[in-house]
Parts: structure tokens; C-alpha cells; sequence
């Protein structure tokens, strides 16, 4: 549901640290998670109940050598965020949350294109990748859009493990897409 009502403005980008841990469970919590994430998109509320992510794998993702949690904000306001880790060949793309009231405006776009270009210049990475739940149409067509591809790889939901949620369905399980970069 993307909207060209408006032009966005790029957000200005960091690497989160420790400090920023609480305001970013909020943030995805937020984009797909309850009734608050129903204001955009994003939500998989319809999947999956529980929670998507939580204080410790978010610390996780801040704290290992080869990832980064990156972070973009505006006037110091936490609108976006993403998990990219460096994986050989390739970077993995994952915890990608935008602020359901921001949602469809163009800033996930700035957050994909930023973090493809942090992988190719801090990693070298040819490839970026990613799982998205195979039920995720809409989602999985605008990855799509912006040039990734599915490969029909799939890998389990990890059912049973509440720390990822609760699934609604006995039916998930996450597909591999891939973006080649360009150098």
C-alpha cells in the first residue's frame, strides 16, 4: 500500500546501541504485533499473536560482532529500524519494522536502500537475503518490487517457541528471498 501523496524526506540513520534496546521492542512490537499494528500494512496480527521479538534478541542483534541493528529517526524520533548480518557472501536482512503511522510513505524504501548500500560498502556483500512467512502476499510482492526473488526455499516456523509468537495457523513457514547487489 505504498502512497505517493506525499515526498519523504530522508530520515537520518545510526547503529543502535543498548540504550535504544526498549524503544525497539516497542517499535516492532508495534508494526506487527496487536491492534496498534493494524494502523499499517505490515501486520501479522492475523498470523500470530504473542510477541514478535523481546528485549534479550534484540541485545542480541546489537551486541554480536556481525551484526548491525540499524536505526532511522528523525528529530531523534524512532520511526524505522533493521537487523543486517554479515554472513559470508551475502547479508542477512531481518527485524525490518517501520512505525505503522509511517507505513506506506516511501521511508521503507529509504531503510532497504540504505541498508543494501551499508552491506555492499562495510561487507563487500553481493547478496542480500531474507525469510518472509509465505503467507505474507502483499509484503512478499512489494520485496518483490524492489527487487528481490523468491527461490521456493522454505524453512519451518519455529512453533512451539513463544519467544517468535503464537501462530493462529499450523500452516507458516518462511521463504528465502534474494536481492543480488549491484557493486
Amino acid at each position: 500500500m505504498e502512497t505517493a501523496s506525499r515526498p519523504i524526506t530522508a530520515p537520518d540513520f545510526r547503529i543502535a546501541t543498548a540504550d535504544d534496546v526498549p524503544a525497539l521492542v516497542r517499535l516492532v512490537e508495534s508494526a506487527y504485533r496487536g491492534e496498534e499494528s493494524k494502523a499499517g500494512w505490515t501486520t501479522e496480527a492475523d498470523l500470530l499473536d504473542g510477541q514478535r521479538t523481546d528485549p534479550e534478541g534484540v541485545l542480541a542483534v546489537i551486541t554480536d560482532e556481525n551484526s548491525r541493528l540499524m536505526i532511522a529517526e528523525r528529530d531523534g524520533e524512532l520511526l524505522a529500524c533493521c537487523q543486517l548480518e554479515h554472513r559470508g557472501d551475502h547479508v542477512y536482512f531481518g527485524m525490518f519494522a517501520v512505525r505503522p503511522t509511517a507505513q506506506g510513505g516511501g521511508l521503507g524504501k529509504l531503510v532497504m536502500a540504505e541498508a543494501e548500500r551499508v552491506a555492499r560498502a562495510e561487507w563487500g556483500a553481493r547478496a542480500m537475503h531474507m525469510t518472509v512467512i509465505k503467507q505474507r502476499d502483499e509484503l512478499i510482492a512489494w520485496y518483490e518490487r524492489r527487487g528481490y526473488r523468491r527461490t521456493g526455499r522454505m524453512s519451518p516456523f519455529p512453533y512451539g517457541d513463544d519467544r517468535f509468537g503464537v501462530p493462529q495457523r499450523d500452516d507458516l513457514e518462511f521463504e528465502l528471498l534474494v536481492k543480488e547487489l549491484a557493486g
